[in-house]
């Protein structure tokens, strides 16, 4: 009888064509229990796509949906599962992290009412696992994502603020035959990353628009206001994704479809930046911090740390020794360059610690720039970190699976430059009043003054007073003003774009009503733009392309919530920044690094462009479309550089990146 059962339940599975579970009946049991037609297993770094078609008799093209997953074969080198039912492809490419043997995805409810693919961890699945089960729920698999499924099944989307971790969702509820209903879901920060589009009668969705692109559906086309925020930014952010009619799921949101409905977007978590919280006690810094790292240990397979020269790594590096008694293993990036190095630093870290510290120079990698990334940035994006970000996961996959950084601890404790600068001229705005004007005035006319105080000092500094607060927020966060980037193209194009100015969708984070005061306003932006679409992109991108998985304990949401209101006495003082961080640190770092400053991941951009990546500069800067940019300009703009005259090193940097990325993604066409 049994046998008959599972024989009857595999041909269910070929009706269902899925080729991932049986239904299974054990001998004496009326239970039914969902069983993978494959071990099991934890899928915490993976990568899935998919579509639904309007009709639900319309056949998914197994070819297609192939060809879209392969794509992300990267995010998941280990193992690829398939569905498709009634209209419905899902595909998922997985690297296993906990359990290797168990957990593959697309997984399905016993009765086929819910399917799930995900990407990312959840780190509190065993508590939500034995919740479930005292309410009678059964697991087959040790999966993280099988508990999502289950909690979601119950709850609905009010089940993604029980979840603590990083992930992005897809989940299907079938239980309508004609009308299934589709969830997308990202976590807070959105540590990982998702795309979604409505097009040619299908809702489309994947872990990076690359799979999108693969069916040949979508159009290889630039959105042109994309292009003008990158040349501004280096890196496009909000909503809408570089590539016209692709759109991103923004942090925090969750997407709900149906074939009688258009989408609808809502979201379930934002920044508490509604005013300052109380300061921190003593001891609740390292608290919050040992428990986002310890929870964050959990892994079956090598686990390490990245270390730079700064307080934020070193101070996960430290807690990762003390959570999982023993010293970590730890990997740091060095630089010819001294300015830009931080080995040294990074070693008496490392030897405080008794870590085994591994460390690799930075050398100019010029496939890694023009092929390489590109590829797996697959939106322009010109972070110079990029590269020694990619090499210090490259590094790190040679020794381990899971690596924990640092970042995150400049948004959420106010470490980044511009946040004194901002904090500075917040208390001058102050104490000026309307005088602010005049020096704002003062800042336009000169370049600087003779003798100004300290804190006085600077055009920029001056300009921002005369600016409104949320102006000289965004003059600070940019690479370069409007007026700027669009001298770059060609005047026709420029034209047609004048009006795209980014600044308006970033003002609308500013001036949320979530934040309180201009620096919790700049946060909130951060958090939601700079963090979310450049800073976490960069590492998503980076170590997936080695099969790496990087956990970021200080973007822990309890973290967040509790320590970004911080008052701003607690967070900048005296021109130092991260000042809560620092205090709690103290005793566990050497003070060398603590009083450190910061020097940000960046690389020598120019002098490398003037020596090993002149030949790639030139040669693909007289490569751009002549429709899109002015060659004139930018010919210019190489030989004042190249001859030494003037550093454009930043604004050619942007410029080869874009033309490497343009041209391995095959995009030939603007969209207006």
């Amino acid at each position: 009888m049994l046998c008959a059962i599972q024989c009857a339940a595999v041909a269910a599975a070929h009706w269902w064509q899925a080729s991932v579970a049986v239904l299974v009946l054990a001998p004496g049991s009326k239970r039914a229990s969902v069983r993978l037609l494959w071990p099991r297993g934890l899928d915490p770094l993976c990568g899935f796509t998919g579509f639904v078609h309007d009709d639900p008799h319309r056949e998914v093209d197994a070819g297609e949906l192939t060809r879209m997953t392969r794509t992300l074969v990267h995010r998941g080198p280990d193992d690829e599962g398939f569905f498709r039912k009634r209209g419905v492809g899902l595909g998922f490419r997985r690297l296993s992290i906990i359990d290797p043997v168990h957990g593959h995805q697309p997984l399905v409810l016993p009765e086929g009412d819910f399917v799930l693919v995900g990407n990312g961890e959840i780190y509190n699945y065993r508590e939500l696992a034995a919740e479930l089960k005292g309410e009678g729920c059964c697991f087959e698999t040790g999966s993280d994502m099988e508990v999502v499924l289950h909690l979601f099944a119950k709850m609905g989307s009010a089940c993604f603020e029980r979840l603590e971790g990083m992930f992005a969702l897809c989940i299907v509820d079938m239980r309508d035959p004609l009308v299934p209903r589709v969830t997308l879901a990202r976590d807070r920060l959105g540590i990982k990353p998702l795309f979604w589009a409505r097009h040619r009668d299908r809702l489309w969705f994947a872990s990076e628009p690359k799979a999108l692109l693969a069916s040949d559906q979508f159009p290889r086309a630039l959105r042109g206001a994309a292009l003008v925020e990158y040349l501004m930014r280096g890196f496009v952010g909000g909503p809408k994704s570089a590539w016209a009619g692709i759109e991103r799921l923004e942090p925090g949101y969750f997407l709900e479809w149906s074939r009688r409905d258009a989408p609808q977007l809502k979201s379930w978590w934002t920044a508490p930046l509604n005013g300052p919280s109380p300061p921190a006690q003593e001891g609740e810094v390292l608290e919050y911090l040992d428990r986002a790292v310890s929870q964050r240990l959990v892994s079956d397979v090598p686990l390490g740390g990245f270390l730079s020269g700064g307080v934020d790594s070193a101070g996960v590096a430290d807690a990762m020794g003390r959570a999982g008694g023993k010293p970590p293993e730890l990997c740091t990036i060095s630089f010819r360059e001294g300015e830009f190095d931080e080995a040294e630093l990074a070693r008496i870290s490392a030897n405080r610690m008794g870590a085994q510290h591994h460390v690799a120079i930075q050398e100019p990698d010029p496939e890694a720039v023009v092929d390489h990334l590109p590829w797996h940035f697959d939106e322009p994006h010109a972070d110079p970190s990029n590269l020694p970000t990619w090499m210090v996961c490259r590094m790190a996959r040679e020794h381990v699976t899971v690596a924990l950084s640092g970042d995150g601890g400049d948004e959420v404790f106010g470490g980044y430059r511009r946040y004194i600068h901002e904090a500075m001229e917040q208390r001058l705005r102050r104490r000026l009043g309307p005088l602010g004007v005049l020096a704002g005035c003062a800042g336009k006319l000169h370049p600087s003054l003779e003798s100004p105080p300290a804190w006085l000092r600077g055009k920029t500094f001056l300009t921002h007073l005369g600016m409104s607060p949320a102006r000289a927020a965004w003059d600070s966060a940019i690479n370069a003003s409007l007026p700027a980037a669009l001298s770059l193209l060609n005047p026709r194009l420029g034209e047609e774009l004048a009006q795209a100015d980014p600044y308006a969708s970033w003002a609308g984070h500013y001036n949320q009503p979530a934040a309180s005061g201009p620096l919790y306003r700049t946060q909130f932006a951060d958090l939601r733009t700079t963090l979310a679409e450049q800073l976490l992109v960069k590492v998503d991108r980076a170590s997936m392309a080695v099969g790496l998985e990087v956990r970021v304990p200080f973007l822990d949401h309890r973290m967040v919530e509790r320590f970004a209101p911080l008052p701003l006495e607690e967070k900048i003082k005296g021109g130092v920044g991260k000042l809560a961080l620092r205090r709690a640190l103290e005793a566990r770092l050497d003070a060398r690094v603590i009083a450190g400053v910061k020097r940000g991941f960046d690389i020598p951009v120019c002098a490398w462009l003037r020596g090993p990546l002149a030949s790639h500069l030139t040669e693909h800067l007289a490569g751009l479309p002549p429709d899109w940019f002015d060659l004139g300009r930018v010919q210019t703009l190489v030989k004042e550089h190249l001859e030494g005259h003037r550093d454009h090193g930043l604004v050619l940097w942007t410029l080869l990146v874009f033309e490497a990325w343009r041209r391995r993604h095959d995009c030939e066409e603007i969209a207006l």
